[in-house]
């Protein structure tokens, strides 16, 4: 008798675990599309852009802060053009 309640334990353990992989399977699908943060990469860019700005006109602006605002700023530009790109696709 008491084989038959460790026989149904393990089929119920089964049961829930595979409903529960195939329902995290379900909510790991998402569609393909732009990223959530699409607008924190042009916000960042945009302050990035005129701090460069304004530090160049300043006294402290050398040759090292340049590459390092270039460091930061040239993959934001990438990604800014492959949004820009994504949403011409769209339209097209």
């Amino acid at each position: 008798m008491g084989g038959i309640f460790i026989l149904l334990s393990i089929i119920s353990s089964s049961a829930i675990s595979s409903s529960a992989i195939s329902s995290s399977a379900i909510s790991m699908v998402t569609s393909p599309g732009l990223p959530q943060y699409g607008a924190a990469v042009v916000v960042g860019l945009i302050a990035l852009l005129s701090l460069k700005e304004v530090l160049s006109a300043s006294e402290h602006w050398n040759r090292a802060l340049n590459s390092s605002f270039n460091l930061a700023i040239l993959p934001l530009l990438f990604c800014f053009g492959l949004i820009v790109a994504f949403k011409i696709g769209e339209v097209i």
